[in-house]
């Protein structure tokens, strides 16, 4: 098992490791999760581009792949958010993890059922308002982060949420190797949460094209194009094309993508519009950005899925920069680890008086 990192985050969640995958969408599936777990880690399914039965699926498989902790995704503003969270309960998944504060009494019924809950926040009075409501811990993602993502620092915002709140705080936002890890360690984090670095291994089901594309890239843009909020993803002339074309064409675009993935997702014109009801009143967003929303999913699976980095739009956080091979997960988290040891080590020399 090599060498072990002890903190609140491995102790609330029963994983060995204080390194935490995130729930990317099309990205984070069964095979992705269960190899992080496998490794030590606390992987976390990505629900939102699943319907209730393929997410009841992929629990089921990743139950049969790995008998370690892990833990499921959640979009809050689901209409089927109650129906999900009970299908947690019933499977016993370990953690549930949010990309928007639950509601309180969604929190308390997850803590009832003893499933550990932690929403991710871009600001320090997010996590103060999820902590006080019951929140296990908290997730936290800086600037640098892939996806959706806010204007502050990591180095700025972590420390801030760490002091305001007495609950366990995941680092997520820059990070990629030991020497992240042990400085949010000092800052006073729990762990850290990866994106692309996990995405960027041989574990991942993206197809190979798409990880050489990312490989070789070294530039992230954050755009409004794509749904109507900063999002951070690889800069390809698909992109830039997205933020040179007008609000009528991209409307456009995105009623169709919404055709599209009413299909795939097997939601009702009726729940796609009171889910959009529920981003626009959360977030307050107008029509034409809760519209434009529609292109998320569509524009990443042409990527994730599909194998088509000219056609679809690629998260990325700014790390991707610092990255050139594609480890196995095992042998990530294990280099991450003792890296990590090796430099807490070595930082703990006395001062000379």
């Amino acid at each position: 098992m090599g060498q072990m990192l002890d903190t609140p985050l491995t102790r609330l969640t029963g994983v060995r490791h204080p390194v935490v995958q995130t729930g990317m969408g099309w990205v984070a599936g069964p095979r992705l999760v269960s190899a992080v777990a496998n490794a030590g880690g606390l992987g976390i399914l990505a629900s939102a581009t699943m319907t209730l039965g393929q997410l009841a699926s992929a629990i089921e498989e990743v139950r049969s792949r790995t008998g370690a902790p892990f833990g499921v995704n959640l979009r809050a503003d689901a209409s089927d958010a109650g129906e999900r969270v009970e299908l947690l309960i019933r499977n016993q998944v370990k953690v549930a993890s949010f990309a928007l504060a639950p509601r309180q009494e969604l929190i308390a019924k997850l803590k009832d059922a003893g499933v550990v809950v932690i929403p991710s926040v871009g600001a320090r009075r997010h996590a103060e308002k999820v902590a006080a409501w019951g929140a296990d811990a908290v997730l936290v993602q800086g600037g640098e982060g892939g996806g959706h993502t806010g204007p502050v620092a990591t180095t700025l915002l972590l420390p801030q949420v760490v002091d305001a709140v007495d609950i366990p705080v995941i680092a997520a936002g820059g990070f990629f190797d030991g020497r992240g890890l042990a400085a949010a360690l000092a800052y006073g984090a729990a762990g850290v949460a990866m994106g692309t670095r996990f995405l960027l291994t041989s574990d991942s089901s993206v197809p190979d094209a798409v990880k050489q594309a990312y490989l070789g890239m070294s530039e992230t843009v954050v755009t409004r194009q794509v749904d109507g909020m900063p999002h951070r993803v690889l800069r390809t002339s698909l992109v830039d094309g997205l933020e040179r074309s007008g609000t009528v064409s991209g409307l456009v675009r995105a009623v169709r993508n919404a055709a599209r993935f009413k299909k795939i997702s097997g939601m009702s014109w009726p729940a796609m519009i009171r889910d959009g009801l529920a981003m626009k009143h959360g977030k307050e967003l107008s029509w034409s950005q809760v519209l434009m929303a529609a292109n998320t999913p569509m524009l990443l699976k042409a990527a994730m899925v599909d194998g088509r980095p000219d056609l679809g739009v690629m998260a990325s956080g700014q790390v991707v920069a610092l990255i050139n091979d594609l480890p196995a997960c095992e042998e990530l988290i294990d280099t991450i680890i003792t890296q990590a040891t090796d430099v807490l080590r070595a930082l703990g020399t006395k001062p000379i008086d």
